[in-house]
């Protein structure tokens, strides 16, 4: 019984603390993605868009148990290549003599609000994705955590908060 009242006294300063102090993570802890359309002609724009859903589509699995933005960098890393060739062959095979770049590096962003959380204006660590010359309007967003992937059912959001808490439980069940 007293360890029960420990961890719910624990668990409350650990909710009131991370309402206190807001649920953003430190700037350095977002990966985001920046994906540059090779123009702004309709046609690279709309093409921009399509990479979009295929990237998302590609990625979602890939970073969906990822539990740090440098393990998101890692598992990125690892599969870079392969997301190349998929854009890549996307491209060819729809007509376009052009390919792409990628690269993780750090990029300037501006402001951006993602349903309650708000990334204020600053560089940033990206995965950036250069569809031919990369001179057209883009799109962005973050990786991890996959804001950007809302909307997507295969991703689970989790609170580091909320698995601290059930560690906590499963402990107190052990004992």
């Amino acid at each position: 019984m007293k360890k029960l009242r420990i961890t719910f006294f624990c668990c409350c300063i650990i909710v009131c603390a991370g309402l206190f102090l807001g649920c953003n993570l430190p700037k350095n802890e977002y990966l985001r993605i920046h994906i540059r359309a090779n123009s702004n002609d309709i046609i690279d724009q709309n093409i921009k868009y399509q990479i979009r859903d295929i990237v998302v589509e590609k990625l979602t699995p890939m970073v969906k148990n990822c539990n740090s933005k440098s393990e998101a960098i890692s598992v990125l890393n690892q599969n870079k290549s392969a997301v190349k060739a998929l854009i890549d062959g996307f491209l060819n095979k729809n007509g376009f003599n052009y390919g792409c770049k990628i690269s993780i590096r750090e990029e300037n962003f501006p402001t951006r609000v993602y349903e309650d959380i708000t990334l204020e204006a600053g560089y940033y660590d990206a995965l950036i994705i250069e569809l031919g010359d990369g001179v057209g309007d883009n799109w962005w967003c973050v990786v991890y955590p996959p804001l950007c992937f809302i909307g997507s059912e295969d991703i689970e959001y989790r609170s580091k908060i909320i698995d601290f808490i059930n560690s906590l439980g499963n402990n107190v069940n052990e004992g």
